[in-house]
Order: structure tokens, then sequence, then C-alpha cells
């Protein structure tokens, strides 16, 4: 077998070094491209596409799934937050209608065909109405979860106890209201007036003023906000709502921008804001030139006159104006008796100019003052210079054209450059707070592929090995086999097994004759021969 093995191996040997390199090539690239296609096929055959069976589950039924399907051998996978079931695709319906015979999902609320299926007698007062209430409160849950928006609801009723006289009916009930509300999503002033409608009309005395509604981040829905309407800036809550909101507009904008940049890890931003909500109705009755640069109106009616004399007499042409002084252009015209020339140019031009009447109502609020704070990771962690004086400047000119156009130019003026940069904080740290969560970037991390293949060469190599001991144990057997079969041929009846005679005594002692002396057996054969 030793034999043999080495045979392959020279023969291959051989066989590899009369190759070119082209051909060698060629076979390399042949037996890669087979295993690389053999890799991807069994990855795609043999992937499992998990689906959702259930989603938005409490943590217990979740659990009481996994147990029935661990028991019923499925494979299932826990969705992120631990409130989603993942099952294969092919399976996703056949476990349904298994686990909804079973009575899975089990919510275990109690609504109104709790009536219809456990009526009967046995049920005490307090009983009823304990039960009645958790009715009520399932019915209104899901009432409220069809309003766009809302993913769930829960809703506690505290209703007043009845009492045995008319003046005990005097307490109202309360009802106390928490929204899983989807993320980003705003409600209308009308969606917020209806959820309060639709409350205070489903229980008896309650009034929208004992209701309170807030959302899974502890923020109220106020009904009084939503009857003034969204953004008013009449009361102090409405103002905070407006300034919050201009902040988060201008930090999503600055965050998105800068982490499209950085990277959306690398870089935290504030903004801050200073907002002016004083209102203001003024009426302007403006006049002004037409022609402001010569100050002049527009011509809107012209008169000239223009009066001419000539004369032999030279002396008739001076006289005397009103005002007693002679003047060499002024001429007597009653005179009529001397020589000379007059001339007496009149104009008179009627101007108009233009008047404006403005009624101007302000802005209900304006950005006095902007402060934005921006903290960046430099790409190498502990190395704040890694960050180029370049990328640092091009920051600092973004947030500075955010601050100049946001900020209002009638309040605050032409704003210098060392004026609005004193007004932006660019500071390059390493964010330590993300230690616990983060992982080393510079960890070699080895490509799922070269796992499938080294996975499919070792698969590979312990077929060649399991086929070459199924080869050489049955080499072994066909040989035992070929040997067994000349043994059998071969095959002579034992002597001891015959019979004593006469002549096989004479044959055994010819043969002990032929062994111990074979020069007296040659003589007698010789005169054996020589009788014959």
């Amino acid at each position: 077998m030793n034999e043999r093995l080495t045979k392959v191996k020279t023969d291959s040997t051989q066989f590899w070094k009369s190759r070119t390199k082209k051909q060698k090539g060629s076979i390399i690239g042949t037996v890669l491209g087979v295993i690389l296609i053999a890799s991807v096929l069994t990855y795609i055959l043999t992937r499992t596409t998990m689906v959702p069976l259930f989603t938005e589950l409490s943590i217990k039924e979740v659990g009481e799934i996994s147990e029935v399907l661990t028991a019923q051998g499925t494979t299932y996978e826990i969705g992120p937050g631990g409130t989603n079931i993942l099952v294969p695709e092919g399976e996703v319906d056949t476990l349904k209608v298994s686990l909804a015979a079973q009575g899975y999902p089990e919510s275990g609320e109690i609504n109104n065909s709790f009536f219809t299926t456990n009526a009967g007698f046995g049920m005490t007062d307090n009983e009823f109405e304990v039960i009645r209430l958790a009715a009520t409160q399932t019915e209104l849950e899901n009432l409220i979860k069809t309003i766009d928006g809302i993913k769930n609801a829960n809703v506690m009723i505290s209703l007043p106890k009845k009492g045995v006289f008319v003046n005990d009916m005097s307490q109202e009930a309360s009802a106390a209201i928490t929204l899983d509300t989807e993320p980003g999503h705003q409600f209308s002033s009308e969606q917020i007036a209806t959820l309060y409608n639709l409350v205070s009309k489903s229980i008896p005395n309650l009034s929208t003023d004992n209701i309170v509604i807030t959302n899974q981040y502890s923020e109220y829905f106020d009904l009084e906000s939503a009857s003034t309407g969204s953004g008013s800036t009449d009361t102090v809550q409405g103002q905070m709502e407006v300034k919050k909101t201009i902040e988060r507009d201008l930090q999503r904008q600055v965050q998105q921008m800068l982490g499209t940049l950085m990277g959306q890890d690398k870089v935290v931003v504030s903004v801050t804001t200073d907002i002016d909500f004083k209102k203001e109705n003024r009426q302007e009755n403006l006049v002004q030139p037409v022609d402001e640069e010569n100050m002049a109106g527009i011509e809107i009616s012209a008169q000239r006159i223009t009066e001419t004399y000539t004369g032999s007499n030279p002396d008739a042409a001076i006289g005397t104006p009103q005002g007693g002084q002679a003047t060499d252009n002024y001429l007597d015209a009653g005179t009529g008796t001397g020589d000379g020339d007059y001339e007496r140019i009149e104009e008179t031009i009627n101007h108009d100019v233009s008047r404006i009447t403005k009624e101007i109502q302000e802005s209900p609020y304006k950005i006095r003052d902007i402060g934005i704070q921006v903290v960046v990771e430099p790409p190498v962690r502990d190395d704040a210079t890694s960050l180029s004086d370049g990328v640092r400047s091009d920051i600092e000119q973004i947030l500075a054209t955010i601050v100049r156009t946001s900020i209002d130019k009638e309040a605050a003026g032409d704003l210098t450059e060392q004026q609005i940069g004193e007004k932006i904080v660019v500071s390059v740290q390493p964010f330590y707070g993300n230690d616990a969560t983060s992982i080393d970037d510079n960890t070699p991390v080895i490509p799922w592929w070269i796992w499938v293949i080294g996975g499919i060469l070792v698969v590979v190599i312990i077929l060649l090995v399991v086929s070459l001991l199924f080869t050489k144990k049955r080499k072994a057997e066909a040989e035992n086999l070929e040997a067994i079969e000349e043994q059998r041929e071969l095959f002579v009846d034992d002597i001891n097994e015959e019979k004593e005679t006469e002549s096989t005594v004479r044959r055994k002692q010819l043969e002990k004759m032929a062994k111990e002396k074979p020069e007296d057996f040659a003589k007698l054969l010789r005169s054996w021969i020589t009788e014959d």
C-alpha cells in the first residue's frame, strides 16, 4: 500500500512539473472557481429566511410562545427588543394556525365578549363592577388604537363609589392614559381634541379636566394648547414649544450635515436660541420724493410765461423796480418812448411726492441670538491633531453660515465675523462614553467567505482520506480473496488422512530415501529404468 501511495505521489508530482505556468494557472483557477460556486450555492440553498410570526408582544407572551415552539422543535429567533418572534418563512402560516388553536398569543385582556361567554349566576356585585371596569378599559384602548400614529394604549379609569345618599354622588370620574406613539409622529390639534372627546363621552361623569394623556416619552397632550392652536405663542407653554422646535430643527440640520461628513457617531451637536416673542402692529404714513438723488418729485403741471421788448431809446431800458433799485434787466413798460431790450420769463411747476401707507404686523417671534456647540471625535481617537485644520475650518464656516442666515437681521443688526465666531464652539475630543459598546476597529476580522472556503476544503480533504482508506480496505479484501482462491486451487489432501497400504508405505519410504539419501535414490531410479 505504501508503494502505491508513493507511486501516486510521484506521478502527481511529475504531472504537475510537466505543466506550463498557463496550464497551472488554469487548473488552480478552475479549482477555486468550483469551490467558490459550490460555496455560494451551498449558502443560497441552505440559508433560512426568517420572517416575523408575531410582533409587539409582551415579554411574558414571548416567553410562553418560545416554550411552545421549543417543545414542537421549531427553529425561531427573538427579534430586537424582545417583543418579536421570527420563524422560517415557509412555516409562518402553519404556526399561526397551530398557535391560535392553542390560544396564543394570549393577551389576558377582558372585553365585552366576557359577558357573553361567562354569563351566569353566582357573581357578586363587586366582581361584576371589577370585570365591567376592566372590559370598559379594554374597549377604550382598542378604540384609541384606531387613531393614526398610536401603536398601543393603556387606560386607567377611576370611578367614584356609589354612596347611599344623593350627596355622595358629587365625586367625578377620572382617567389616565398612556400612549405608545409611532416615532416622529406629530399629532394635530384635531386629533388631540378627538382623544379627549372619545374618553370623555365613553365614561359617565367624566369631564375633560379630569383626563390626563401622555406618551411613552412623558410628554403631555394638553387640550388647552390644542384648542388655541398648535405652536401658539400666546402662552408660556406655546413659546417653549416654539423655542424647542427651532432648536431641534437646527440641531437636526447640523447633525445630519456633519454626521455625513464625519460619521453619525463622531459628532454631538447642541443648539441654544434666544427668541423674541414680542408682537408689534404699526401703521406707517410715509412721504418721500420720487427722485431721491435730486430730492425731486413728479411734475404734474407746468406754466411758462415769456415776454420780450425791443426799443430805440437806450435810456428807456433802465427803470426802477418796485423795490426802488435799478437793475439792468428790468424795463419800464409804461414809458414806451425809449429804445432798449426787455425780456421776462416766469415758470410755475407743480411737483407731487410719493405718499406710502403701510400697515405692518410683525412676526410672532424673532431669533435674536443663536449658540451652536459641536463636539467632534478625531479620526485617531487619542490624537486631537489628527483632525486637520482645514476640516475644522470648514465646520466653523458651515456653522457660521447657519448662524448668519438664522438670526433676525433687525434684532441683531449686521454681525461681524468675530461676533459670529463667538456664537460657535467646535471642540475636538474623544468620546469615552462609547467605550462600553464600542468595538476595536483595528481588530482584524476574517471574512465569512474564507471560513466557508476553509470549511469546504476541510470537508473535501476528509472525503479524500475516507475514500483512500475505503479503497485501501477494498484492495486488501480483494487480495485476501485472491489468496484464498489460490489456496483452494493448490489444496492437497493431507497424507495423514490416507489409508496405510503397501503402495503408500513404499511411496513414503521412497520419499524418505530421496530426502536422506538422494544418491541411492538416483541409483535406484536408474536400475528401474534399465529394467524397463
